[in-house]
């Protein structure tokens, strides 16, 4: 067996989180991603990004993005370096990139020039907002995505200042947003024999993510706000709740799990309660409920309700971040991975999501700046005098 990606290779020009996230995917796939980097500028900046670092260049964040992939110095904006961006595209399915809107088309990362190199390359580009219209040239990150598109005023508690996410979330799904893009837009191309553009942005992406709550807005008017304990907007119970010692979050978003939550916390009676039987009845008395549940919560620890709840009602207990990498179910799931630079050091990181029954996942640190440069521009045809030269007129 090999990995479904095995045979695929993208010339990536990407930096910093939502680019080098999407990449990961499909590097931990089997493809073979070939990392762009100016040396001019000491590459992807994400190398430079801390606190922590396991040495100079090579930070813990940029570990993070760039597993399974190789690296080759260039410079895009020297006229040779275009040439060797060429012969690098001619052998490759794909060309990707994360760069401000308007920065592809000056860089000659288009399908405009590029079809000229192979017909049927895809090219795709990440953006904060677009390669078209008024903001094609705005830098963005993901926290104002989140603010724009709405996601600080559903999170949080309601008399609370709005707050965002604590993760990356917009870059994280941007990123495999791109990724989807990309090996739909390559089957288009194997199909079809001729390649194309693709567009992905942090904003589009943000605004898609609304889904549900936008098209309530849409076709009913109705303006989603932020509930009690992280509450479902409609269904309960499924919000956090305080225990005896810590927290636990509940999700009964069947009705069925209502009866058999009230029975685990030896009210079966609360069942049958007029005020309490559908999910209508709970959210219009939601505050009462909650107080008569809290009640009875706070008298066991997070840990006796998940034993008592476990594989009947879906409850989760409210890990912090250690807590939730030490969790031995994560241990036992196998969902850590060791990935091994060039020394034979070990690299620890979230092992790839996606899972492919019968393969091993590819277990390679992320490269050394420009430690494949040599090997892959002997591949596109340069001898080794030809890339000292390069080498020596800043070109690599």
């Amino acid at each position: 067996m090999t990995l479904p990606l095995n045979g695929l290779r993208i010339v990536s020009v990407e930096q910093y989180g939502a680019g080098p996230f999407g990449t990961q995917h499909l590097a931990d796939l089997g493809a073979e991603v070939i990392k762009i980097e100016n040396p001019r500028d000491g590459g992807d900046v994400g190398r430079a990004v801390g606190p922590h670092y396991f040495g100079p260049g090579d930070s813990h964040f940029y570990q993070a993005f760039n597993r399974n992939k190789k690296s080759v110095t260039l410079d895009l904006k020297h006229p040779e370096g275009r040439q060797v961006l060429h012969d690098l595209c001619r052998h490759a399915d794909a060309v990707f990139n994360n760069l401000r809107g308007d920065l592809p088309g000056k860089l000659g990362l288009t399908y405009d020039t590029l079809r000229e190199v192979r017909r049927d390359i895809v090219c795709v580009h990440l953006s904060a907002y677009g390669r078209d219209g008024e903001r094609a040239g705005w830098p963005g990150y993901d926290y104002l995505m989140q603010a724009e598109a709405g996601y600080l005023s559903l999170t949080g508690e309601p008399d609370g200042p709005p707050a965002r996410f604590g993760l990356s979330i917009i870059d994280l799904m941007t990123g495999t947003t791109a990724a989807l893009g990309l090996v739909s837009a390559v089957l288009g191309a194997r199909q079809s024999g001729v390649g194309r553009d693709v567009d992905v942005s942090l904003f589009d992406v943000a605004l898609h993510n609304l889904c549900y709550v936008a098209t309530w807005y849409l076709n009913g008017g109705h303006q989603t706000g932020r509930a009690p304990r992280s509450g479902h907007p409609s269904l309960v119970p499924s919000q956090l709740y305080r225990t005896a010692d810590s927290w636990i979050f509940v999700m009964c978003n069947k009705e069925k799990f209502w009866p058999l939550l009230a029975t685990a916390m030896d009210h079966p009676e609360w069942a049958e309660n007029p005020d309490y039987r559908t999910f209508a009845d709970r959210l219009r008395n939601r505050e009462r409920f909650n107080e008569e549940l809290e009640a009875v919560f706070t008298t066991r620890s997070t840990a006796d309700w998940m034993e008592r709840f476990a594989g009947k009602v879906p409850a989760a207990p409210v890990y912090d971040v250690a807590q939730a990498l030490d969790n031995p179910f994560v241990h036992a799931r196998g969902c850590l991975l060791d990935a091994y630079d060039a020394q034979g050091q070990a690299v620890t990181s979230v092992a790839p999501p996606i899972r492919c029954p019968g393969e091993a996942p590819l277990a390679r640190a992320a490269p050394a700046m420009g430690a494949d440069t040599d090997e892959l521009l002997a591949q596109a045809g340069y001898d080794a005098g030809q890339i000292a030269r390069l080498r020596k007129s800043a070109v690599l």
